[in-house]
């Protein structure tokens, strides 16, 4: 029998309350289809899934279901960014993922459908997917048309700050604001919410080129129909995200996440999900797969192309066809078939030659755009983990969007205990070319983990700082971030971590061929390994949490979010 038949015979009162909701008596009956979005005017990403969860609905009805729609939106990083209202970005992926768990219990469901876009909600939805065990499968609400010229929305923070070193005029700045975001959809780099659609496929929870979808054609409008008849095939045969989320699904997404050269958020995500599927999933995982695949893709801000285009030349399953020897092709997807055969059936239907055509309206080749294993756009994947005396538990850095001399680096300290302050000392002249900026109490358990997109962009846009400054944190970056810029530092600065006690002018080395993340010396002077360990040792010993804006500013969910995330390594989550 039905779960949702169970709770109505153990709960008589449901039928009259589904009933006055405008329900049929045969409604009662039928399969009950949890179709879980975002939806919501918080951001482009989410605006239009309303459209695509009434398609669903429709498909549902056509096969059998009972269709019900239910909504927590999510907030967006861009509107959040360089504020406090960041700090509550990475606590907003577990609370999304809670609620729609708690909407999946409380009939409870027969299957479930997940509508999202972007940065944390759609993990949110994979690791809820993750922990309920009904039939279920993810649908991604597609990417943003680029502007004119391929301008795209980080261009916005760009011209912004250019504006305030009056290097840019307000009329330009206004262009970009007018043009930089034309039409719903996330947004058009290989960002965070790219790289989340790109996971979702790659794991197999979401439907074969579903991922980064034009959200403006209503080719996305028959592949949520779609999605809809899919959920009952799903419920009907039994096959649950417990049956494809496996190890060999995870080493999937990981190899793809290389090749796209995904962002480095996903080191916090993909474990977290996979912590909810009993998988265990670490940053050297990432980093021995980065070390083996090499960037296929040239898609902004480490690129050229915007999302769209890459969706036009094949998307994942593209991508997927281009590592066919070395992806696990026997895992099951949400199709009910295993990825090779998904691959085969794409083969058949012509899918890959249509996206030759799409290039075509460009005059673009999909060789421009996805290459071949021997002859990548990057040797090696987009990411690299550095440990050391810094990060003893290991830190992130994007080096595909690193200037090759800046690999090595050696300069001295400027730390901040937060980001504001750091942000101050950029715009008053006080970071000098070669100068290695820390801003620390931003983990999960100091400020929320937020993101530094706006110190990035900050040092991107002064020519004389942008391959010369490098910048190290115990928070995190957005999938946009460009230079040298090494996050996730862990233990974090609140718990802590040596990034606590580093004290201006010690000489910090980096070395991302090595892996390594180190201070080396002080005052200018080199020092021996056991000096170094001596000092860091004393400095720990001496160590008291200062008070920092964010725990003034602590209270209410925040609070409860900071005492109970995990370590980062681990995804940063509060289960």
């Amino acid at each position: 029998m039905l779960s949702s038949q169970v709770s109505r015979s153990l709960s008589p009162e449901i039928d009259p309350l589904w009933l006055g909701s405008g329900w049929a008596m045969e409604d009662l009956a039928k399969p009950q289809i949890l179709l879980e979005s975002t939806f919501g005017d918080s951001h482009p990403g989410s605006r239009h899934l309303a459209q695509l969860v009434e398609e669903a609905k429709i498909s549902i009805y056509k096969h059998g279901g009972k269709p019900s729609a239910y909504t927590v939106t999510d907030i967006c990083d861009g509107v959040a960014t360089g504020h406090d209202g960041m700090n509550y970005s990475l606590l907003s992926r577990d609370i999304i993922s809670a609620m729609t768990e708690i909407h999946a219990r409380s009939l409870p469901f027969d299957a479930v459908i997940t509508f999202s876009s972007c940065d944390k909600s759609l993990p949110a939805h994979l690791m809820a997917l993750a922990r309920l065990k009904v039939p279920a499968l993810h649908f991604c609400g597609g990417s943003m048309a680029p502007g004119p010229d391929f301008i795209s929305a980080e261009k916005c923070y760009e011209a912004a700050d250019l504006v305030a070193q009056n290097k840019m005029a307000v009329t330009e700045q206004i262009y970009y604001q007018q043009n930089a975001c034309p039409t719903c959809g996330a947004c058009q780099y290989m960002g965070t919410a790219s790289t989340m659609q790109v996971l979702a496929e790659g794991l197999g929870m979401a439907l074969p080129g579903n991922a980064l979808m034009p959200a403006s054609f209503t080719m996305i409008n028959r592949m949520s129909q779609k999605a809809g008849r899919q959920v009952m095939e799903l419920l009907k045969a039994g096959i649950t995200p417990q049956k494809i989320l496996t190890r060999e699904a995870f080493e999937n997404a990981m190899i793809i996440h290389s090749a796209v050269a995904g962002s480095t958020n996903a080191l916090l995500h993909l474990p977290a999900i996979a912590r909810q599927a009993g998988i265990a999933v670490t940053p050297w995982d990432f980093d021995r797969i980065h070390q083996k695949i090499p960037v296929l893709t040239g898609i902004k801000t480490a690129g050229y192309w915007p999302t769209q285009l890459f969706w036009f030349a094949g998307g994942v399953p593209a991508v997927m066809r281009e590592l066919k020897e070395v992806l696990h092709l026997e895992v099951l997807t949400v199709t009910g078939k295993t990825l090779g055969e998904n691959l085969e059936d794409l083969e058949k239907e012509g899918y890959f030659d249509q996206a030759d055509l799409f290039l075509k309206n460009y005059r673009v080749k999909k060789e421009e755009v996805i290459q071949t294993l021997d002859k990548p756009y990057y040797d090696k994947g987009g990411l690299a983990v550095l440990t050391g005396n810094i990060a003893p538990e290991g830190s992130v850095v994007k080096h595909s969007a690193v200037a090759p001399e800046m690999h090595v680096h050696i300069g001295p300290a400027k730390p901040f205990d937060s980001e504001e302050a750091a942000i101050q000392a950029i715009e008053n002249g006080g970071i000098q070319p070669g100068d290695v900026m820390i801003i620390r109490y931003e983990g999960p358990k100091g400020a929320g983990m937020p993101e530094m997109l706006k110190t990035t962009e900050a040092i991107y846009n002064r020519p004389e700082l942008v391959s010369s400054t490098a910048l190290i944190t115990d928070g995190r970056f957005s999938g946009a971030t460009r230079g040298p810029a090494i996050g996730h530092v862990a233990p974090e600065g609140a718990a802590g971590g040596p990034i606590a006690v580093i004290r201006e002018g010690d000489l910090i080395r980096i070395d991302i061929p090595r892996r390594k993340l180190d201070i080396i010396g002080w005052q200018g002077q080199k020092k021996t390994q056991a000096e170094i360990e001596e000092e860091i040792g004393q400095r720990l010993a001496k160590w008291q949490l200062p008070k920092t804006k964010a725990e003034e500013d602590a209270g209410g969910i925040l609070e409860v979010f900071k005492k109970m995330a995990g370590k980062t390594l681990e995804g940063a989550s509060i289960f």
